[in-house]
């Protein structure tokens, strides 16, 4: 007896069907940093608000969900891989047989 499984079973390991842990963490950490240092620096100055909000909006903009990926630090991550691998990708086509015989 074979069992079906739904094809949205995967979103129910993450948090709000959308974060995984590392996101929650990563965006955790961002705000924690965004917090300190809005207590620390003198927010009078539009540039000093800008550089203690940085963190919060970097981690917020890594962790942005979009589709058909999880989200951006999945692209990044892509994309770096990409560039640092192999940059020749052999293309063999539909009809090559990949050493099988054909016998009858």
């Amino acid at each position: 007896m074979g069992f079906l499984i739904p094809a949205n079973s995967k979103k129910s390991l993450l948090f709000f069907g959308i974060f995984n842990t590392f996101d929650l963490i990563l965006f955790g950490s961002g705000i924690g940093i965004t917090t300190l240092l809005l207590l620390i620096l003198p927010v009078s100055e539009v540039v000093v608000a800008v550089i203690a909000l940085l963190p919060a909006l970097i981690t917020g903009f890594l962790i942005l969900p979009i589709p058909n990926y999880h989200n951006m630090i999945t692209i990044i991550k892509n994309a770096i891989e990409f560039y640092t691998n192999r940059q020749q990708y052999y293309w063999k086509g539909w009809c090559v047989l990949s050493g099988e015989s054909k016998s009858k």
